[in-house]
């Protein structure tokens, strides 16, 4: 069996796809990816579907090896530098990593989730049909864990057919405010506090992880105290506590909170959001539904796009490529008799 071994990785490592989701009414998170366009690319490049599971590193990033075959493989996700043996990976290119070969992925220049994709997938069993890892529940991951060096991780097939690809990604909106729909608890907030929320700029602070993002910045005054009935959250609700301070609710969230929740970032945003590094700010936006669906709508097709996107790499003339290329089946004897004898001797006619 090919398998794909840790050596090393950052702490919060873990396999996610696209989510477990139909449980929430049981209090189960959907989990999934922080950046699910990242995701899409990823395994975009190795010719998986854009759901499939792969490796999520977490501002740190971590070295690899295959075992028992060859591989085929891409990051895409946070700006980080990926090597094979030493040898620069262009970004956004998948790469064949040989029995034997150790990859090393460096902690994110920029960004802060970096994904991993392997041609064919993992042959790990799903729970509640996902691989994705949930921290506080235990749940998906290999063996309900976070990844960690000496982990084996069972590869679906070897590397897949056809040749290395790289990915010119089509343009995205990722410009402006964070877009949101307002509410659905809006009216526990005063009208200063609205505008304060639509019009200052907030940013993330170092209590930002799967569960939620914590953002620093001016007050945001309740009209109604801070407490509610508890009710659904879904990923993207904006919390406010009694402190004033806004929590973005992101993949590993909890399934209801009895804190009122000023305001939703819209589906399209959430990946771009999840990519802010602490100490990075933001502001939002408010848009009505329509707006929200168009730009959940032109996600999805962003993301269904990619294979049109994708164009064969060519592999780097070097000497000892070329010398391994067999080019020809074979030389003859000058003298043979399928040489032309005077036109090798310059003789002519």
């Amino acid at each position: 069996m090919t398998e794909l071994v840790v050596n090393s990785c950052g702490p919060m490592t873990s396999l996610q796809d696209h989510g477990r989701f139909g449980y929430q009414r049981f209090g189960v998170s959907p989990s999934g990816a922080m950046d699910r366009r990242a995701l899409a690319m990823a395994n975009a490049l190795v010719g998986n579907p854009p759901e499939l599971a792969a490796i999520e590193f977490m501002h740190l990033g971590g070295s690899l090896t295959a075992s028992g075959g060859k591989l085929q493989l891409a990051l895409a996700g946070a700006e980080c530098a990926l090597t094979v043996g030493g040898r620069l990976i262009p970004p956004r290119t998948s790469f064949d990593l040989n029995d034997g070969e150790t990859l090393e992925i460096s902690a994110a220049k920029a960004g802060t989730f970096a994904y991993l994709a392997v041609g064919g997938g993992f042959s790990i069993s799903p729970q509640l049909g996902s691989l994705s890892f949930h921290l506080r529940s235990k749940m998906g991951g290999l063996d309900g864990e976070l990844l960690r060096a000496g982990d084996r991780l069972p590869c679906l097939a070897a590397s897949p057919a056809g040749s290395l690809r790289q990915l010119a990604a089509p343009p995205t909106d990722d410009e402006g405010p964070i877009r949101v729909i307002m509410g659905p608890q809006d009216d526990y907030f005063t009208p200063e506090a609205i505008r304060t929320f639509l019009t200052c700029s907030f940013t993330v602070s170092m209590q930002a992880d799967r569960m939620g993002f914590q953002l620093s910045g001016p007050r945001i005054e309740h009209a109604k105290g801070f407490n509610i009935v508890s009710d659904g959250i879904v990923e993207g609700h904006i919390q406010v506590p009694g402190s004033g301070q806004l929590i973005v609710l992101m993949r590993d969230r909890q399934t209801a909170g009895g804190y009122p929740k000023i305001a939703t970032v819209v589906s399209a945003d959430l990946d771009r959001l999840a990519q802010i590094r602490p100490g990075g700010t933001l502001q939002f936006r408010a848009v009505d539904q329509a707006e929200a669906v168009t730009a959940a709508r032109t996600r999805k097709d962003w993301i269904a796009s990619l294979p049109q996107w994708l164009t064969p790499v060519h592999p780097e003339l070097t000497t000892e490529r070329l010398l391994g290329a067999n080019l020809i089946s074979g030389a003859i004897d000058a003298m043979h008799p399928l040489v032309d004898q005077s036109a090798s001797s310059g003789i002519a006619d």
